[in-house]
């Protein structure tokens, strides 16, 4: 009877030994010979696997895989630039290396709204809320330039030589409002001046660019009152960067024009628009093709995503001489110069605490 329980497989009820220990005396740690293993052990069976014949194996869930590297940082980037808005985009530019962010390589900030992005249309509407014409009387008679709004509470930078002798300054918004404007500082080295406009409030400030990032072949808009026409606007490239302009420091800069409201200054040692007399200052300009005209200087040369990225400060007539007073022979012929706005950005501490014409 015992044997036949071992052969079956099974064991009866009791102390008998099983059969696949040699002895009852031996270890039960000891190692099984294996010859004296018969019937041979079960098969394994793997440690997910149910007792139950049916039962579905248990699989722990897979861990989800960290992003790490460049690929989560602009994930994250991106995120962030959804909530926020353009601030994040210039991180998105600066961290993954692309400038898909922007439509020009002045600056990374976008003024434009993005259904005119990289318009004159879209740039004109942007920024001439921000330009005013500036008009000053003189000893000798009046000036009429340009400018651009600073802060909301009516700070203007104009050209130096726009206001330069000026006994009282007058300014004209986009939307017709008229101020009265005082002299706060000018810095006739750097042909800039600043004004502030009394009892201004809610205006709309400029958005100053990056010059440094400027190119030779970026499109422009410059946007000036030209002959007092306030709010015109031209369109061109930048034709060169860097040239020497040299423009007259003095107070009698208005009594040279004799009149035909032409600044004149110097480039390549050669005199334009009249004499710049015995005080004259040089700076390194931007050149543009767009179309400047007395009453342009102060006004903005800005960048297609509407970013000022130079304040409009020469032009070359084709008129031999100021004190001739044709008309029919002046006007632009494609050769404009700009102050670069990074030279402004750095003399605005100067021109706020007063200037220096030394």
């Amino acid at each position: 009877m015992t044997e036949s329980f071992r052969r079956d497989g099974e064991y009866p009820q009791g102390p008998q030994q099983s059969p696949y220990s040699e002895s009852p005396q031996q270890n039960p740690t000891s190692p099984i010979p294996v010859d004296s293993a018969w019937p041979p052990p079960p098969a394994h069976q793997p440690a997910y696997q149910s007792a139950e014949p049916f039962a579905e194996p248990v699989v722990a869930p897979a861990r989800k895989k960290r992003m790490r590297g460049p690929f989560g940082l602009i994930a994250a980037v991106a995120i962030a630039a959804a909530a926020v808005g353009g601030g994040t985009a210039y991180a998105f530019q600066e961290l993954t290396g692309s400038d898909s962010a922007t439509a020009s390589s002045s600056t990374s900030t976008t003024v434009v709204p993005s259904a005119k992005k990289g318009t004159v249309a879209g740039v004109a509407e942007a920024v001439s809320p921000s330009i005013v014409e500036v008009n000053a009387t003189l000893s000798s008679g009046s000036s009429t330039g340009s400018g651009v709004i600073l802060t909301s509470d009516g700070e203007i930078l104009t050209n130096n030589h726009v206001v330069s002798g000026a006994s009282s300054v007058k300014v004209r918004t986009s939307d017709g409002k008229s101020y009265t404007a005082e002299v706060v500082g000018t810095d006739a080295k750097k042909d800039l001046a600043l004004l502030k406009l009394k009892n201004a409030s809610g205006l709309k400030a400029a958005t100053l660019g990056d010059s440094d990032g400027v190119k030779v072949g970026d499109d422009v808009v410059a946007i000036g009152s030209p002959e007092g026409l306030t709010g015109t606007v031209t369109s061109g490239i930048v034709s060169a960067l860097d040239r020497d302009v040299t423009v007259s420091t003095g107070e009698d800069t208005q009594e040279q024009q004799g009149g035909s409201g032409q600044w004149p200054f110097e480039y390549g040692g050669q005199e334009f628009n009249g004499d710049t007399g015995s005080s004259t200052t040089t700076y390194k300009a931007i050149q543009t093709d767009a179309s400047l005209n007395p009453g342009n200087s102060g006004g903005a040369l800005i960048d297609m995503n509407g970013n000022i990225i130079g304040i409009n400060s020469a032009m070359y007539s084709s008129s031999s001489s100021g004190s001739s007073g044709d008309s029919s022979s002046a006007g632009s012929v494609g050769l404009g110069f700009a102050i670069p706005i990074n030279t402004v950005k750095a003399d605005l501490d100067t021109l706020r605490a007063g200037g220096s014409d030394s």
